[in-house]
C-alpha cells in the first residue's frame, strides 16, 4: 500500500479507520499552498460564507457551531490575518480547494483516503468529501463537538493537543443527542470537565495526521509558541452513509415509539440491525419525494 499513497507514510493499522481515533506522518511539509503567505492571498479570494472566524479564547462548552457569531474578535479578516500571531483569534475556512493552489492537494488527498479504505477491505467511493483549512493564534482553542463525517487532519505549524472520544460511547455523547445532531434538529451535545477523562490526548506537531472517526467527539488546545496550520480532508464512506440513514430512522422513531413507551436500540451496536434500519430510511424518503406537492 505505501507506493499507493502519496500524502501520508502508511498507517500501522488501518482497520483502525472510523474505529479509534490514530496518528500517522504526513508528506506534505513545505507544501506551498499551506505557507501563510499563500494562505493571505487565498482567503480574500473565496465567498465569505466559507470563511469563519472568532476569538481564540473559548472554552470546550462553548457552541463551535456559533462561535463565529457569539464571539466576534472585533476584526476584519484581514486584520485578522495580518495579526494572527497576537490577535487571539481562530480561523476556519470551509472547501479551501475552490482555489487553484489546493486543487492538486485535495486530489492526492483523496486519493489516499481511498487507498486507506481499499486496505481496510472498504468500498473506496467518498461522498461529500471537501478540505478544511484552520489557523488558529497560540493558546486557541476549539470548542468540544462532533462532526457528521471522518476526518483525517493533518498539521503544518505549531503544535496542538487534540482531545478524541471513542465513537458511539454513550458516556460522552448520548445516543438522542447524536441523533439530533444527525436531523439538523439544533441540538449539540453537552460538555463536563469530568469528560476529559474518557478521551485520548494526542499530542500533534507538524508532520504528523490524525484520524479522528466519523461521530467522534473531540477539542483541541492549540500550544503557546506558534500559531497553528492545520488541515483536514472529511469524508463519508459506504459505510458512514448507511449509519447517517440509520440515524435519521432512528431521530424520528424514538420521538413517535417514545409516546408508546418503546426506546429503540442505539446505532452502532448493531451492523445488521442499522443496516435495516438504514434500508428503511431510504426507502421512506423516496416515497416523500415522490408524492411531495409539484414532484
Amino acid at each position: 500500500m505505501s507506493a499507493e499513497l502519496k500524502c501520508f507514510a502508511p498507517p500501522e493499522d488501518s482497520s483502525l479507520l472510523d474505529r479509534r481515533g490514530f496518528k500517522l506522518q504526513h508528506r506534505l511539509l513545505g507544501h506551498p499552498a499551506l505557507e501563510l503567505s499563500n494562505l493571505a492571498q487565498v482567503l480574500p479570494t473565496l465567498p465569505s460564507s466559507n470563511v469563519y472566524y472568532s476569538r481564540g479564547d473559548l472554552k470546550p462548552s462553548d457552541n463551535f457551531d456559533r462561535a463565529h457569531i457569539e464571539h466576534k474578535n472585533g476584526l476584519s479578516l484581514a486584520d485578522t490575518i495580518e495579526a494572527i500571531r497576537t490577535s487571539d483569534s481562530y480561523i476556519m475556512v470551509r472547501s479551501p480547494e475552490l482555489h487553484p493552489s489546493f486543487q492538486e492537494l485535495f486530489a492526492d488527498l483523496s486519493g489516499d483516503v481511498r487507498s486507506l479504505l481499499r486496505a481496510r477491505g472498504q468500498p473506496d467511493q467518498l461522498h461529500g468529501a471537501k478540505l478544511y483549512l484552520f489557523i488558529a493564534s497560540p493558546n486557541s482553542l476549539t470548542p468540544f463537538h462532533f462532526d457528521r463525517y471522518s476526518t483525517l487532519l493533518l498539521q503544518f505549524q505549531g503544535r496542538k493537543r487534540v482531545f478524541v472520544f471513542e465513537p458511539w460511547d454513550e458516556r460522552v455523547i448520548s445516543a438522542q443527542h447524536t441523533e439530533g445532531f444527525m436531523a439538523h434538529s439544533g441540538q449539540r451535545p453537552p460538555w463536563n470537565d469530568e469528560l476529559e477523562a474518557l478521551g485520548t490526548g494526542f499530542d500533534f506537531a507538524p508532520g504528523e495526521a490524525l484520524h479522528i472517526p466519523f461521530i467522534a467527539g473531540h477539542y483541541v488546545k492549540n500550544g503557546a509558541e506558534d500559531v497553528s496550520v492545520s488541515l483536514s480532508i472529511i469524508f463519508n464512506t459506504e459505510q458512514t452513509q448507511q449509519q447517517i440513514r440509520a440515524l435519521h430512522f432512528n431521530h424520528y422513531w424514538r420521538r413517535a415509539a417514545g409516546k408508546l413507551g418503546w426506546k429503540p436500540s442505539a446505532v452502532g451496536k448493531r451492523p445488521g440491525l442499522d443496516a435495516l434500519k438504514a434500508a428503511s430510511w431510504q426507502s421512506a424518503s423516496r416515497l416523500a419525494r415522490l408524492f411531495r406537492p409539484g414532484a
